[in-house]
């Protein structure tokens, strides 16, 4: 089992920065791929960014690469989201989620955190 709890959200100006944590409990964690997903009221979940449990392979959400980073510290445990440029319609409730593989679909995803909220504002 894998405990996911997250932290960073909060409110901020468009154009600003944000940086979300991950905290994962568990030996295992480093065997798991980690992946960030979104939702905003009325929406629908969105694929956000993954990265393998090695951080040598990562994937991103359409027109999120390049504002968005995800990365992870195996030693810490713990997997982040830079983001940068944010605009108002990044809010949203921001959850991790680790899996066994690399993906965009949030059906591999085994184990998920409560979420943290993101607000931007205009």
């Amino acid at each position: 089992q894998v405990q996911l709890v997250e932290s960073g959200g909060g409110l901020v100006q468009a154009g600003g920065s944000l940086r979300l944590s991950c905290a994962a409990s568990g030996r295992t964690f480093s065997s798991y791929a980690m992946g960030w997903f979104r939702q905003a009221p009325g929406k629908e979940r969105e694929f956000v960014a993954a990265i393998s449990w090695s951080g040598d392979n990562t994937i991103y959400g359409d027109s999120l690469k390049g504002r968005f980073t995800i990365s992870r510290d195996n030693a810490k445990n713990t997997v982040s989201l830079q983001m940068n440029t944010l605009k108002p319609e990044d809010t949203a409730v921001y959850r991790c989620a680790a899996g066994l593989r690399v993906t965009y679909w949030s059906g591999q995803y085994a184990y998920w955190g409560q979420g943290t909220q993101v607000t931007v504002s205009s």
